[in-house]
């Protein structure tokens, strides 16, 4: 099928892409929210970057949609109704803000485009009306066991940690840094040290790096800290375990469903987390045989096969009879690479 979705959550958009199908995303010379593009992304050839003007000349099946600005935006780029004359998916990465019990989601009152969760978190606390739903957990694309832990440290991955703030767990990061030095990854994070009071020998920013040296770098420090509060599911965190690292986390929305005990510590206790964020980094042995079963799980149960069978199986329901016609080009996307345990 030729689908067309704007490339919105970098991670997620990874592993999507990396299916059978051909790609097409919206890019601006400026980029942008609306026209990111590729963005030098090393991603398969059935990928390819449309100028948004250009969009009504393609002859696109399906539409998937992850902000409810893109319906009205879609309709105006394509020239036609989205759920009656042109398939599309409604992906929420999101968990709902403000009174959470009786938030209403954006398509809720509509039957026509399915609101594919990518929780059952998100599943459970959205208001979601009338529409069809489905949940399609997360898949990573396995970046292999890179899991070294030589640096004592807790590794933090945190997008704008000080304008979060308590959704991100940013003000439980001074309690934890008394377990250990924190080493911080992701974008926005220049302020944090002044935020939270922290000088170098405990608070290191790195910044925010590329998919491949992240994960590197990542895999050097020995327990990976999962602060956040409020979020459908870190894909950070299932990154992490697929390296092999052990994890220590808030036990709040999907977590307790992504991380078994065998992986790591999860609680609703702070004082219990940096106890265990203390004994990890003191004892690696305990945290490398932790980091083995993480990997073991999310292999099992993130992998990259699983997400694009059911995301094929979701699409198969509404693909028109045309869609058969267009084929990604010769030796682009595949199927899930080889995902093994713990590599020797």
């Amino acid at each position: 099928m030729r689908i067309l979705l704007w490339h919105v959550h970098g991670s997620w958009t990874d592993a999507f892409v990396h299916g059978r199908h051909e790609y097409l995303l919206p890019a601006l010379p400026e980029g942008g929210p609306w026209g990111l593009g590729r963005a030098d992304r090393d991603w398969p050839d059935s990928v390819r970057d449309v100028h948004p003007d250009a969009l009504a000349s393609e002859d696109i099946d399906l539409v998937i949609l992850q902000r409810p600005e893109e319906l009205a935006e879609a309709e105006r780029l394509l020239g036609r109704r989205l759920g009656e004359e042109l398939p599309a998916i409604f992906v929420e990465h999101n968990t709902p803000k403000g009174e959470v019990p009786g938030t209403v989601h954006p398509l809720a009152h509509q039957n026509i485009i399915p609101i594919a969760h990518v929780t059952h978190f998100n599943e459970l606390m959205w208001d979601n009306g009338s529409a069809p739903t489905t949940v399609i957990e997360h898949g990573i694309r396995d970046p292999g066991y890179q899991y070294t832990g030589e640096l004592p440290h807790l590794a933090i991955v945190s997008n704008e940690p000080v304008r979060r703030w308590r959704v991100t767990g940013t003000d439980l990061l001074p309690g934890f840094a008394q377990a250990g030095p924190l080493d911080v990854f992701g974008m926005g994070a220049d302020n944090l040290a002044e935020a939270i009071g922290l000088g170098p020998d405990r608070l290191t920013i790195l910044g925010d790096l590329k998919r491949d040296h992240l994960h590197r770098e990542m895999a050097r420090r020995r327990v990976y800290l999962h602060p956040i509060r409020w979020t459908s599911l870190g894909l950070s965190l299932l990154e992490a375990m697929h390296l092999g690292m052990p994890v220590v986390a808030l036990a709040t929305t999907e977590a307790l469903r992504a991380i078994p005990p065998e992986a790591g510590v999860i609680s609703t206790n702070v004082t219990e987390l940096h106890e265990a964020a203390a004994q990890l980094l003191a004892e690696p042995e305990q945290a490398t045989r932790m980091g083995v079963a993480a990997r073991q799980h999310v292999l099992e149960k993130y992998g990259l096969g699983r997400f694009l069978t059911d995301w094929d199986a979701l699409i198969e329901q509404f693909a028109p009879p045309s869609a058969a016609l267009h084929t990604a080009p010769a030796g682009a996307g595949h199927r899930a690479p080889s995902e093994k345990g713990r590599e020797s």
